[in-house]
This record gives C-alpha cells, sequence and structure tokens, in this order.
C-alpha cells in the first residue's frame, strides 16, 4: 500500500466522511497504521476506519503527532488513540508486549492520564488474546528516540518508566487541552537490550519507509549493518501482529463501546 500526500481539496471530501463523536487514532508509522486497515494510506489525512472510528497517519515526532490530535479534532472526533510501537526500557519486557500505560510522561516530567473507565475497557478485552499484555505502569514520551542500551538505560534509571515513544504526550497534552479523553496502546519493538545503530535510523523517512538510497549507501560504509536487519526486521513484526490482533479483538473503537462508569 502506498502513502502519499492529498491534495487539500481531497484531504476535505475525506474529513467529510469522519463521523461525529467517533473515536480518532494517531499513528506515526506506516506500519503501525497497517495494524487498523488495509486500505490505502494516506499520511497526513483522515481515513475512515471500521465502526465510526478514523485513521491519522502523522509521521514521527511531537509535533507531527500534535498536528494529527488538532486535526482529528477539527475532523468532529470527541476521543483520541496513541497507537503504535514503543520501545522497551524495563529489563525483561520482550518484543511483541502490548503495553497499555496508566501514565504518560513527557520529558519536562509532565504526567497525564489515560480515560479510566475506556481503559478498563480496553483492559478487558485484550486479556481474551493470549498475547503478553502489561496493563500498569508509565510510558516515557520523548523528542527523540532512545536507540542505545546507555540511553535507555539512563531513562530508566531518571524516570523509572516501562517503555518510551516519541507521540503519547503530544497526544494526550491536546485531549488535555480540550477535555477529551485519551487511551494509549503501544506494542514494545525494540527490548532493553537492543542496540539501534543510528545510521538505520536515518535511513528511513518520518513514516518509517526505507529510503533506499541513504540505506544503501550506510550499508555500503558500514556493512556490518546488514546484520541487524533481519533482527529488527523481526521484532517490528512481532510488534505490529501484536497490534493487529488487538485490533481485532478489541474493535477499531479499542472497546470504547463497551466502557463503564468508574
Amino acid at each position: 500500500m502506498g502513502t502519499q500526500p492529498l491534495s487539500p481539496a481531497a484531504c476535505e471530501l475525506v474529513a467529510d466522511e469522519v463521523t461525529p463523536g467517533s473515536v480518532g487514532f494517531v499513528t506515526a508509522l506506516a506500519s503501525e497504521a497497517r495494524a487498523l486497515t488495509r486500505r490505502s494510506l494516506r499520511v497526513r489525512t483522515a481515513l475512515p476506519l471500521e465502526q465510526g472510528s478514523v485513521l491519522w497517519l502523522s509521521g514521527m515526532g511531537q509535533q507531527a503527532a500534535r498536528d494529527g490530535a488538532l486535526a482529528l479534532i477539527d475532523a468532529g472526533v470527541t476521543a483520541l488513540v496513541s497507537f503504535g510501537v514503543a520501545g522497551g526500557l524495563a529489563p525483561g519486557l520482550r518484543s511483541g508486549t502490548l503495553f497499555c500505560p496508566s501514565c504518560i510522561l513527557d520529558e519536562r516530567s509532565h504526567d497525564y492520564q489515560p480515560d479510566a473507565s475506556w481503559r478498563a475497557a480496553l483492559i478487558r478485552s485484550l486479556a481474551t488474546t493470549g498475547l503478553p499484555f502489561v496493563n500498569e505502569g508509565t510510558l516515557l514520551s520523548l523528542p527523540a528516540p532512545l536507540l542505545s542500551v546507555a540511553e535507555k538505560g539512563a531513562m530508566r534509571e531518571r524516570h523509572q518508566a516501562l517503555a518510551v515513544d516519541m507521540e503519547s504526550a503530544a497526544i494526550a497534552a491536546v485531549a488535555g487541552e480540550y477535555r477529551i479523553p485519551f487511551i494509549v496502546l503501544r506494542a514494545i519493538v525494540d527490548e532493553r537490550t537492543d542496540n539501534v545503530p543510528a545510521e538505520l535510523q536515518t535511513s528511513i523517512d518520518a513514516w518509517g519507509r526505507p529510503r533506499a538510497g541513504r540505506l544503501i549507501l550506510s550499508v555500503l560504509r558500514h556493512p556490518g549493518l546488514l546484520a541487524h536487519l533481519p533482527g529488527l526486521a523481526a521484532r517490528m513484526n512481532k510488534a505490529t501482529g501484536a497490534l493487529r490482533t488487538a485490533a481485532k479483538v478489541a474493535g477499531t473503537d479499542l472497546a470504547r463501546a463497551a466502557r463503564q462508569p468508574c
């Protein structure tokens, strides 16, 4: 499936299909978005899903995620989901583990609390999947990725977070500004003891798609990078497979319809 920008007129056409009051998903990567839909993807565009939900493929980073959350609210959604992969910080947190954090923490130590009743409904639903699942603990959300074991260890020691991503705090902040509920569902991709070569990180675009020329050049300069590719691909497949199962079991509203009052 391709990912390419739409014209402003086309964006307005898709946004017109969004059901007011629906759940809005913000995903950074194309591989994360594909866990929710088989439709052709468009970046920075409101894409309707089943059950009246809507997807926004934002690209990586805080500003991209914030822009996506604001665009979804403009399109009429009244609840937000940060959905995708995360890096493990806690020892023993394995690739493919689903994580529904009870707290989101940003780089300034501001914390955000997901909607309690919605989160409880999602936890009940995901308990039936049989997948590794953690439903308590903090997700740290930073402006830049943590690629080395040393960086992960330092952030783990400083914040005691279980995992790290780059988008959830920005989405949570928008939800707080507009006083609408949000939840976070992430799947662990790289583990606490995994080093991710910086050369590979810079060989993908904002949506996680390979930049072929840059990747080839990096491999030519650093042939040892080839040894990392199969493991990285396998961990990503495991993580996105867990997200796909979660969406299938909980629905594309992530059990929001099943929530109960606290």
